[in-house]
């Protein structure tokens, strides 16, 4: 069984993705960018990279291949098992594993995998359809050259007409600009009567206004008491999390929770997921970078085996 076509198809929709006692494939999106050398540019991608220390099964991978196969989950399980054993048998005789639409992993000299990805292939949904897009460079400083070579070899000639009697133009002028004074005049003196008679209905009408204020605050007998408007709790949305660990047992899920919570951590169990298990996660983040942020320091002090979760609560 191709078990890289089914860690593909999970990579359009999750940021990681474990294959039990082998690795992990990670994601990361990178930006649309311009390459000034080809005049191309190229439109946001997922990155992918992998990660060696990775290897505890999350069940993800397993059920995608259980409901795509029709298969129990034990035997996705043990397919998946035969199948990395079967990887690293390969690694292990320095031969290449190369993945379709993944790239290709290699075992170097102290034994440790390196990945170098070949991904044809867009993983990111919001920019399914587009391609890269090569732009002809405008060569501004040659055509202002070419430009002042053409000013030199063909100069502007000006040509001598005879002169001609135009003084009746002169008297065409002086009406045509004594009438246009005239009728500014009358429109200024016109705006003015407008405005004069508009600010007129205005205080009367703020008079009124006034008045039926001033009546409505005299007759109001019973006043109603204050009431105290609750604070809007912050909206702010954190679809970020930190995994810990995901337990079929929920008193397990549960002792774990306590256990990151005294030292320290914001803590949550999330409720039963559709594979049956408890996630506990290190804490929720507002934004990528700080949950991504987050996950190296648990890597490098507490957990290399804490992943990111990515959903909205």
């Amino acid at each position: 069984m191709m078990i890289e076509k089914h860690i593909s198809a999970l990579l359009y929709r999750h940021q990681c993705v474990i294959i039990p006692g082998f690795g992990a494939f990670l994601t990361e999106i990178q930006t649309a960018r311009l390459d000034a050398g080809s005049n191309t540019f190229y439109p946001p991608k997922k990155l992918i990279s992998f990660n060696a220390n990775l290897k505890n099964n999350d069940g993800l991978l397993a059920n995608h291949i259980a409901l795509q196969e029709k298969i129990s989950y034990e035997q996705a399980v043990s397919d998946i098992a035969r199948q990395t054993e079967s990887w690293l048998s390969r690694l292990n005789n320095r031969e290449p594993l190369i993945l379709k639409n993944l790239g290709e992993i290699t075992s170097n000299l102290e034994g440790s995998l390196v990945f170098t990805p070949d991904t044809p292939v867009n993983y990111l949904m919001d920019a399914f359809g587009l391609s890269a897009v090569i732009s002809p460079a405008v060569r501004r400083e040659e055509l202002k050259v070419q430009a002042e070579e053409l000013e030199e070899i063909a100069p502007i000639i000006f040509t001598p007409e005879r002169k001609r009697n135009y003084s009746y133009l002169r008297y065409a002028a002086v009406f045509a600009v004594l009438l246009t004074i005239g009728g500014a005049g009358f429109k200024v003196y016109q705006d003015k009567e407008i405005a004069e008679q508009t600010l007129l209905v205005e205080k009367s009408v703020q008079e009124k206004v006034n008045n039926r204020i001033q009546q409505a605050t005299f007759f109001i007998e019973n006043p109603l008491p204050a009431v105290k408007l609750p604070l809007k709790e912050d909206n702010k949305s954190y679809p970020y999390h930190v995994v810990a660990g995901a337990y079929r047992s929920e008193a397990n899920a549960i002792k774990a929770m306590n256990e990151l919570t005294a030292k320290g951590f914001k803590a949550r169990k999330l409720e039963r997921n559709r594979f049956g298990l408890y996630p506990v996660l290190y804490g929720s983040f507002a934004t990528y970078a700080e949950a991504h942020e987050k996950m190296r320091d648990i890597h490098k002090t507490v957990n290399r085996e804490a992943w990111l979760l990515v959903k909205e609560l």
